[in-house]
């Protein structure tokens, strides 16, 4: 079984130098030489991934558009249709589930050439272009926002800050990220553009488009930065994708005045900033540095693209391709400390996969499909449940964690708006062009119709179960060059061609053939078992089989696991796994403990507890760690079955499900998590939920900080009077507070308030409430 580290597989390929360590150079044309064909000329064929995008498909159909577009008519002025969804689309973010609703029905229908989805695409248009015209001005939104105690409105924001009042202390005026939400709606009419060729909808994406640039017209430099502060999503790769559309200056000048230089200028310098800082609010920006540099040849946009893909990839991924936990990059390198239940949010993946698609279009490496292979088959295809078709936000890779889901109508998260366009494209990257040639950078059962050149290609495989793949020629008036992609993880490929076998050595990680019609090429792909280390941490380990990280099988998402985190016995050397029944399927046998752990592929464990991780330990090391590892698990095991509510400070969407509110405080890195930090007399309040019974608030602090003076409320009443004294640490300061039961009886909320002294602070990582043990006698 070979050890390799992720940077080694990524870049270099095992055993075959596929690709260069060194960043490709900056192509003197912008556009990239190589395209994926459009997916109106790509078809799945029966296989687990047409069986998950007809899943999709069931569950668009399943939604209704004027219920996604109840606030955008409510808001210009216009009777609403439907009415509005639960979760997300009921808060301050609605709208934003409209614009991947949009794009998802554009995709879908360029994937099936199925007419309701581009009817649909077409309806959605019509109504954006209604609102637009009853509001007068281009502006269509879905956004809220409270002024004087009411929900009203959302487009009082932009108005606002149009005016030169800027407000970044909670949100964007108060507005939860609503030049986020306003890009996935011109992100959307976009794509219907350009996938359903409807004019019309480029049309309101220019509307759209005038309404928030002239809002930034109108600020000067630092106003514009400051706005930047607060995501905004993929708004430059708009104003760029703009651009190219019209050849108008105005929407490139846009571009680059949108440009977020606290996070561009460093990583175009070269530098790693990220820890700390929310990792989905940065990568659309990077995907837009991508299309700035296609569209206007700017060589700072390309170099900040290219470096913040190679520093997130080799320095703030995990195995299964993700990143990110409690959606929030921390220290490069530094993972193995970082592994939780909220592990790599599934919008980050997304993200990193349509900036993937860019540089590959620069360079044509084939070491990035290494890493789009990885992160599509283990992340993205672990997002939909299959028999539900509802979606995952985070990838937990802690031991004994599941996977949580989605509902159909009362969640509309960021991910399940990202996740109803993973599944709507499911073909988009399996075939590039490349010149008059042909590159298959994904082995997925699929067709290629090549229609202008009277090509067509067909797949056959049940690839990544299985490690051969069948790629037939059905047609073509004319040889052609297929270069096929040779994983990095690949040892030793072979090809025949109609029988006859092949030279394989690969050639910048591509084996090109010359093929004609009739042409049966059989491509074998032996997969390896490996291990790959933490970057930090040698004895921390992940299993791999070719392309697919293996997950121990935990049991059942409803049985809580109440051992110790699997770990791996290693007397000499990596530990074998021993193969068993069934595609892809081992046990560690002997060498795991708890013994008789059964490995199988992380993604495809829906509704099961996994281990990802495993701690590698000598014989004699486990005999003394045991009775301690057996003793945590129990006590971890009792704190959580007590628990009734949790929130982690300086994560957005924790501290919005329970209501936060910040009267002064900052967001900083300390070395575990993000923290809130309350500041100069501040004080931050917050909602959480109740049970019957006396209940016990413990609260997570800076263990650094010390002699300090706050007051800890609850429902008015003061619970603590703190000041944290003692010595300082360099770990967590953790305090429990018993609650008088008067103060929850009754209740099934209560607000926390933290007040602080003036000129104090206090760095706060967690509060819980859970029950109070019973007494025992």
């Amino acid at each position: 079984m070979t050890r390799l580290s992720r940077r080694t597989a990524l870049k270099t390929g095992a055993a075959i130098g596929a690709a260069s360590l060194a960043m490709p150079a900056i192509a003197s044309e912008p556009a990239g030489k190589l395209t994926s064909f459009p997916l109106s000329q790509v078809r799945l064929k029966p296989s687990r991934f047409l069986t998950a995008q007809e899943t999709n498909q069931r569950y668009l159909l399943s939604l209704e558009p004027d219920r996604l577009l109840h606030n955008f008519r409510a808001g210009a002025g216009l009777q609403p249709k439907g009415e509005v969804y639960g979760g997300w689309e009921k808060a301050g973010i609605a709208g934003h589930s409209l614009g991947h609703y949009l794009s998802a029905v554009s995709l879908m229908w360029a994937q099936t050439g199925q007419p309701e989805f581009k009817r649909r695409a077409a309806y959605i248009v019509e109504e954006l272009a209604a609102c637009q015209a009853a509001n007068g001005d281009g502006y269509a939104g879905g956004t809220t926002v409270e002024r004087g105690g009411k929900t009203v409105d959302g487009k009082v924001v932009y108005e606002e800050i149009r005016a030169g009042k800027i407000d970044t202390s909670g949100g964007l005026n108060a507005g939860w990220v609503p030049i986020y939400t306003y890009h996935k709606v011109l992100a959307g009419a976009l794509d219907a553009h350009a996938l359903c060729d409807d004019p019309k909808a480029l049309a309101v994406a220019i509307g759209l488009a005038d309404y928030l640039g002239r809002m930034f017209e109108a600020l000067d430099t630092a106003q514009v930065q400051t706005v930047l502060r607060i995501e905004h999503g993929g708004i430059v790769e708009s104003f760029a994708e703009l651009h190219a559309r019209t050849g108008q200056a105005r929407w490139l000048d846009l571009a680059r005045r949108v440009q977020h230089e606290d996070i561009v200028a460093p990583l175009a310098e070269g530098r790693d900033d990220l820890a700390g800082k929310h990792a989905n609010t940065q990568i659309p920006k990077l995907i837009g540095e991508a299309r700035l540099y296609e569209t206007g040849g700017d060589a700072r946009a390309a170099k900040a693209a290219m470096f913040f893909w190679e520093t997130v990839v080799d320095d703030h991924s995990y195995v299964i391709g993700g990143n990110s936990e409690f959606e929030h990059f921390g220290p490069p390198r530094k993972l193995s400390t970082r592994l939780g239940q909220q592990t790599c949010e599934c919008c980050n993946s997304y993200n990193m996969l349509k900036l993937t698609r860019h540089l590959y279009a620069w360079s044509g490496e084939a070491r990035y499909f290494d890493l789009y292979e990885r992160a599509h088959l283990n992340h993205i295809l672990s997002q939909q449940d299959p028999d539900t078709g509802m979606f995952t936000y985070f990838s937990p890779l802690a031991s004994g964690y599941a996977r949580g889901h989605s509902t159909p109508t009362d969640s509309f998260w960021c991910c399940v708006g990202t996740g109803m366009e993973n599944y709507s494209k499911l073909g988009d990257s399996i075939f590039w062009r490349d010149g008059d040639g042909v590159r298959v950078n994904l082995y997925y059962p699929s067709t290629l119709d090549w229609t202008e050149k009277g090509l067509k290609l067909e797949i056959d495989t049940d690839f990544p179960y299985d490690d051969q793949v069948s790629l037939t020629v059905t047609k073509a008036r004319s040889a052609t060059t297929v270069s096929l992609r040779i994983p990095g993880w690949c040892a030793k490929p072979s090809v025949k061609v109609n029988g006859r076998v092949r030279a394989t050595t690969p050639k910048n990680g591509y084996v090109a053939l010359t093929l004609r019609a009739g042409d049966e090429v059989t491509l074998t792909l032996p997969m390896s078992l490996r291990t790959e280390a933490m970057p930090d941490d040698p004895d921390l380990i992940a299993f791999l089989s070719g392309p697919l990280v293996l997950a121990a099988d935990l049991g059942p998402a409803e049985q809580p696991w109440d051992s110790f985190d699997p770990v791996v016995i290693d007397a000499a050397g990596a530990p074998p796994l021993v193969p068993v029944a069934g595609p892809q399927r081992f046990t560690l046998a002997e060498h795991g403990r708890p013994q008789g752990l059964q490995l199988r592929p992380y993604f495809e464990q829906h509704h099961n507890r996994t281990a990802v991780y495993f701690r590698r330990l000598t014989p004699a090391r486990w005999a003394s760690v045991e009775p301690a590892l057996v003793a945590e698990a129990k006590a971890r095991a009792d704190i959580r079955d007590r628990t009734v509510d949790i929130i982690r400070f300086g994560e957005q969407q924790p501290e919005v499900d329970h209501n936060l509110k910040a009267s002064a405080g900052t967001q900083d890195t300390g070395n575990l998590t993000v923290r809130s930090r309350i500041l100069n007399k501040g004080s931050i309040a917050f909602e959480m939920a109740t049970a019957p019974g006396p209940l016990t608030l413990q609260v997570t602090y800076d263990g650094s900080a010390r002699n300090k003076d706050f007051r800890v409320l609850v429902e008015g009443q003061e619970v603590a009077h703190e000041t944290l004294a003692g010595e300082r640490t360099a770990t967590l300061n953790v305090k429990t507070y018993a609650l008088p039961q008067a103060l929850t009886d009754g209740r099934s909320k209560v607000t926390v308030r933290f007040e602080m002294a003036a000129n104090q602070w206090a760095a706060v990582f967690e509060a819980r409430l859970f029950k109070q043990a019973e007494a025992r006698t």
